[in-house]
């Protein structure tokens, strides 16, 4: 029944699109407000702790460990790890007044090119084509220095990257530094939805992963921005799936390696064998099944920035209550790891209102994949269509030991979709690579952008990586 309802909501969300000035059911809006804040004033519920998501995590682990299990047909799932932790106490009796005086901020209303306007930065947008005709909006804050590519990950865009403001967000902070920044946006988000011959309500125009992206979309960023620039090279920053697609790149097309001349990998995501997300890893057993559903009631695209999606994150997102519980604790970090130690909760919604940036069913199942089958490899059809595409009935694995970049991982322990296992995995395959461990285990998937601590805790190493090229 719950899959059922799932793909029913997907496909509404797929169809609906436009815009909304004034909520649906604005009785249900505020009552449901009333009732959550009055909830959260039991004092049973006033306090309370990372153990609710992280008992999740644990219970999925054991629900998932034999169904992966039987979809790798060989082993045992990924192993459950300690989870529970007493630093990540958190009283939502002042989370709610915090997140209030957020929502007042003017930045919440606004797109990436007023933001960075906004701030007093230049700003160009650029046009750029693919090798198979994507049309991908890229934004620029011109300087004189260095170009450098910043690429966001899974549901993201190029807004990542300026949400924390002047004071934390990377492409301010670089453009402070003189670096000429391009921030891409991947095929499919609400900024690159463009091809010279495909509409996105064609099925056809949403039949990508992230390996076309890293195919496509990312060699052609690079040679646009070295035609215009005249450098030689581009300096490579990526978040998430933005670290997986220039893997894919780097070692498919190992002569864009000569075009990066340094990369940095901000949470990176290659192997996931021990991937702790619950969504992730419940989602991984019926991944291909999933997949198939849904391409054939046709829902190729997911969380896209359309009229039933805004609806909701108004209903359920905008306001205070509601906010914390649902958009932050039960999505954000259900899916890259819980805890409030870093989160810059006045900021959170101008985070919200930017996320997520829309993304294809193709990508996750990329994703889903990778769980299963323990391996970096390229998308599994099955072993008939495989045959066809790859002469074998297995997807051949991604040649990351040709990958000559200088590479740089940064990582934490707390981080449920980049493991320190599989990130170490993926360092023993790299020939040319330093790893950074955030020793810090309440940093997780998000802080990586969005920490409030951000500057201290991953620019100023980003900076000391640059400063040594």
């Amino acid at each position: 029944m719950y899959t059922v309802w799932l793909l029913g909501t997907l496909a509404v969300l797929s169809r609906c699109h436009g815009r909304v000035s004034n909520p649906p059911f604005p009785k249900i809006e505020l009552n449901t407000r009333h009732f959550a804040e009055k909830l959260f004033k039991k004092p049973v519920l006033r306090d309370t702790t990372k153990i609710s998501a992280e008992l999740l995590a644990s219970s999925v682990g054991v629900l998932t460990s034999a169904p992966i299990a039987l979809s790798r047909l060989h082993g045992v799932g990924p192993p459950l790890h300690g989870l529970f932790s007493s630093t990540n106490v958190v009283a939502l009796a002042d989370f709610i007044p915090v997140y209030d005086y957020g929502r007042r901020n003017d930045d919440v209303h606004l797109s990436i090119d007023q933001l960075i306007v906004k701030y007093g930065y230049p700003l160009e947008e650029h046009r750029v084509v693919t090798d198979d005709r994507y049309l991908l909006t890229v934004f620029r804050i011109p300087r004189l220095g260095p170009p450098v590519l910043l690429v966001h990950g899974l549901e993201g865009s190029a807004d990542d990257f300026v949400l924390a403001g002047p004071e934390s967000g990377l492409a301010y902070l670089l453009a402070d530094e003189g670096y000429d920044v391009w921030l891409g946006n991947a095929r499919g988000n609400k900024h690159s939805r463009h091809h010279e011959h495909l509409k996105p309500t064609d099925g056809s125009f949403w039949d990508f992963s992230w390996h076309e992206i890293g195919l496509y979309d990312l060699p052609s960023m690079t040679d646009y921005i070295l035609n215009k620039t005249g450098n030689e090279k581009v300096i490579y920053i990526g978040h998430s799936q933005g670290t997986t697609s220039f893997f894919v790149m780097a070692s498919l097309k190992p002569e864009y390696n000569n075009k990066t001349s340094a990369m940095i990998a901000l949470s990176p995501v290659a192997f996931m064998t021990n991937v702790k997300s619950p969504l992730i890893r419940l989602l991984a057993p019926g991944g291909p099944l999933l997949h198939t559903i849904t391409n054939n009631i046709g829902v190729q695209e997911l969380f896209s920035d359309n009229v039933v999606l805004r609806a909701l994150r108004r209903v359920l997102c905008e306001n205070s209550a509601m906010a914390a519980i649902l958009c932050a604790t039960n999505t954000m970090f259900l899916l890259g790891g819980f805890s409030f130690d870093h989160l810059n909760v006045t900021n959170l919604p101008v985070i919200l209102s930017h996320l997520p940036a829309g993304a294809a069913t193709k990508q996750f199942a990329h994703y889903g994949q990778g769980v299963v089958s323990t391996d970096f490899r390229q998308f599994d059809y099955g072993p008939r269509v495989n045959l066809e595409r790859y002469g074998g009935e297995v997807p051949p694995s991604y040649p990351v030991h040709r990958i000559t970049t200088h590479v740089s991982l940064l990582y934490s322990s707390a981080d449920w979709l980049a493991h320190p296992s599989d990130v170490h995995r993926l360092s023993s395959n790299l020939p040319n690579v330093n790893i950074y461990p955030i020793r810090d285990d309440t940093f997780n998937h998000f802080d990586f952008l969005f920490a409030k601590d951000f500057k201290a805790i991953i620019y100023n190493r980003i900076r000391n990586i640059l400063m040594a090229i």
